[in-house]
């Protein structure tokens, strides 16, 4: 088991390395009952350095076992992101059902595609004699992170490669994963273009409540996101195998998340039941090399569930936590009806690190806001609140404990967010230094890291100017996920 004892930011159910650096996860493929989670990872230092594929594995996404590291830096360079696959059928001559990496080579500002291949379910990996596979056009610099996955229609298939261009995202298809064809581009004007595009994602979703669905294509953004620097967008429209179209006009932006620490997300392939479960970096490059832990650094968002809802904006990403995120609740208190007024606490006698609060406030249009304070201590508390007037939800995390590193760090993280029915629900899930905020059933979410002192346990239930009224709390214990060290 890794060591928590004296590593008081290091989160108890979400995913962090052994130790040393982790960045954008990668290569998410389920097989033979396996969830298998790639991650950058730098197994030299805390901060970023040569880039290798860092590999981990679960039976039900909350519990994982470290593998050794899978893909290391060659003759060609580093090995930054992509996407695995299984290739069921042997399109490649890999291997029947080998699982097949799709990766970005990098060396001195050159990027190309490249592959490697394992038949013992992701143990061991070689690398393809023939890379790269796909060099950049025109000597394009940003030229990275394959999400690859194989498209069907009317019983005939090929695999797609998108694929991050500068300020882009380009298509390219193939029968083998070896040969790819150019095919179209998206994203010139359409979206935020702060930054270079990064990580991107493409799945189809039915659109919940009647027959219809879409595609969503995710995006990162190096800077320029709704809670400064890293940001992910997304877009929803049509893809038919070669083109993605968008729904919505050009000037239209759409944000994952709303907080500072959500960043380059990926969905894991042939996930069982159907579903789209994805995972994000809970980091910001603004300051992930500058947070104040020591032997390691890095977290990876829990898992969530992708949906698609009409709302009065139009079709709409929602993101829930994975069931499976719900199997490590233990013990939990709860209140119902309860009239919170200014200066109350009902809240006073619990205290924790790692809990999960799920509350159904009445809204009251009189009150200015209402919500927690969480890990409050000497000097220190985090906010999460709604604000009735501005009809927003909001993290303040300025007095959140250690905030020196970055100038930035204290801003204050918001969502536009209406009443539903005269209720705001929130589902917030505390894991000592990491904030997952889910409004409303997951229209909107805010992920934040914080880094207080490990004597601020406090909890703090409030309204301000006026008295709200609380359908239901409930307040649970988390219990640690069992994340074991590097098997040989």
């Amino acid at each position: 088991m890794i060591d928590f004892n004296d590593q008081h930011f290091r989160p108890l159910y979400h995913f962090s390395p052994p130790a040393n650096w982790l960045n954008d996860p990668n290569g998410l493929v389920f097989y033979q009952g396996e969830y298998h989670l790639f991650y950058q990872y730098h197994p030299g230092s805390s901060v970023w350095g040569p880039m290798h594929w860092g590999h981990a594995v679960s039976l039900d996404l909350m519990n994982w076992r470290h593998l050794p590291v899978a893909l290391y830096p060659d003759e060609h360079g580093m090995i930054f992101s992509g996407s695995a696959v299984i290739d069921w059928e042997n399109s490649a001559g890999f291997g029947k059902e080998a699982m097949v990496a799709v990766f970005t080579h990098h060396h001195d500002h050159y990027e190309a595609q490249s592959l490697a291949y394992s038949n013992d379910c992701g143990r061991t990996w070689t690398k393809y004699t023939g890379n790269p596979v796909l060099l950049p056009p025109d000597g394009l610099c940003d030229f990275r992170d394959p999400k690859v996955f194989w498209y069907e229609e009317n019983g005939a298939g090929y695999w797609v490669m998108v694929l991050a261009a500068h300020h882009a995202i380009r298509f390219y298809t193939s029968p083998n994963l070896i040969d790819w064809t150019p095919v179209s581009t998206f994203g010139e004007h359409y979206g935020a273009h702060n930054s270079v595009w990064e990580t991107p994602d493409l799945f189809r979703l039915p659109v919940e409540g009647c027959d219809q669905s879409r595609w969503v294509l995710t995006v990162g953004i190096g800077s320029g996101g709704p809670g400064g620097a890293s940001g992910m967008q997304y877009f929803i429209g049509q893809f038919d195998g070669k083109a993605f179209t968008s729904d919505n006009s050009e000037s239209t932006v759409l944000w994952v998340d709303f907080g500072a620490d959500y960043y380059a997300a990926q969905s894991w392939s042939d996930s069982p039941d159907g579903r789209r479960l994805m995972i994000g970096w809970l980091n910001n490059w603004q300051y992930a090399q500058l947070i104040p832990t020591t032997t390691w650094r890095g977290v990876l968002s829990l898992p969530r569930e992708m949906s698609l809802r009409r709302t009065a904006d139009g079709i709409r990403l929602f993101q829930q936590p994975a069931a499976e995120v719900l199997n490590q609740r233990g013990a939990h208190i709860e209140w119902t009806d309860l009239n919170v007024s200014p200066g109350d606490n009902p809240l006073v006698n619990l205290h924790g690190c790692a809990l999960e609060l799920d509350v159904a406030f009445i809204v009251n249009p009189q009150v200015e806001y209402f919500g927690f304070r969480l890990r409050v201590g000497a000097g220190e508390q985090t906010i999460i609140a709604y604000d009735m007037r501005e009809q927003k939800l909001f993290v303040d995390r300025s007095h959140s404990g250690q905030t020196d590193f970055e100038p930035g760090f204290t801003r204050v993280h918001f969502a536009k967010m209406r009443p539903v029915d005269g209720i705001v629900h929130l589902q917030i899930f505390l894991d000592w230094s990491c904030i997952e905020v889910f409004g409303n059933d997951g229209e909107v979410t805010i992920t934040d890291t914080i880094f207080p002192a490990e004597a601020s346990q406090g909890v703090e239930l409030f309204a301000q100017g006026g008295e709200v009224q609380v359908r239901l709390l409930k307040v649970y214990e988390m219990k640690p996920a069992s994340i074991t060290a590097v098997e040989g």
